[in-house]
């Protein structure tokens, strides 16, 4: 399955956001992996972030994601760039974009 969600960075930390994503710890990109994403991409338009991720079960890629250590560390780094974070509890599953249209 295909989950295309909508994150904002702030405006003061754009920088930040940027440096840290050239270094994802490598224990976090192989926990994501084993949570079932085969792709991660993320798009900055200004402060808007645009995420998609290809996945098995997003539901199931978030419960398994949302209390490991490494995830969580990376998430409170995340909350102090953020205005508008990734949300990893049960109801975060339901919070993709919508499809307006596919060819």
């Amino acid at each position: 399955m295909r989950i295309a969600l909508h994150t904002k960075v702030r405006a003061d930390r754009i920088e930040e956001y940027e440096a840290a994503h050239r270094e994802v710890p490598a224990e976090l990109t192989t926990a994501i992996r084993a949570a079932g994403a085969t792709s991660w991409t993320i798009w900055r338009s200004g402060t808007d972030l645009f995420h998609v991720i290809d996945c098995e079960d997003y539901a199931a890629l978030l419960a398994e994601l949302e209390k490991l250590p490494v995830n969580v560390a990376w998430q409170a780094r995340m909350d102090e760039l953020l205005d508008v974070a990734h949300d990893y509890s049960s109801s975060g599953a339901e919070a993709g974009l919508p499809v307006a249209w596919e060819l």
